[in-house]
């Protein structure tokens, strides 16, 4: 089996990649580009980028979709055995549902200093889920910056 870019299937970095290929889909529709992946045993059990200027929602953001698909494939609201790959820091909602969903660890790879979670200085994820952050941070916030330049 071939892997891209030399990486290893099973890794953060390769689970990161393939929400940071989500995250381009969204930058080529025109959409903030985030993207997100849920794994379940090493497979990918959902993918998704933002679509609230295709759906005209402001709570279609990637986590909100992954999230729903995550539960549709699995048949249940809790996704307490998954992770969760996300190319941007969650902001307060994206938290509030990932933390109803009761991930069993979230991996995010740009910080987002202006509207992410962590402004609140306080956790406001479930208290089992495991965060770790910045794996390919500097590609992710760059599609980011990149999105914004080029609408000013």
């Amino acid at each position: 089996m071939e892997f891209e870019s030399s990486l290893s299937l099973y890794t953060d970095a390769y689970f990161m990649r393939e929400a940071f290929k989500e995250a381009q889909k969204a930058y080529d529709a025109d959409e903030v580009p985030v993207g997100a992946v849920v794994v379940c045993n090493n497979q990918i059990i959902a993918r998704a980028h933002n679509l609230t200027e295709r759906l005209k929602d402001v709570t279609a953001h990637a986590e909100m979709q992954a999230i729903t698909a995550a539960a549709n494939y699995l048949g249940g609201k809790y996704l307490n055995e998954c992770t969760l790959y996300i190319t941007l820091e969650p902001c307060i909602m994206c938290a509030g549902a990932i933390h109803w969903a009761q991930f069993k660890k979230i991996v995010f790879a740009a910080a987002d200093p202006k509207r992410g979670y962590l402004r609140l200085n306080q956790n406001v994820l479930h208290p089992k889920t495991i965060v770790e952050t910045g794996i390919m941070a500097l590609e992710c916030g760059n599609i980011i910056t990149d999105f914004f330049k080029d609408k000013r």
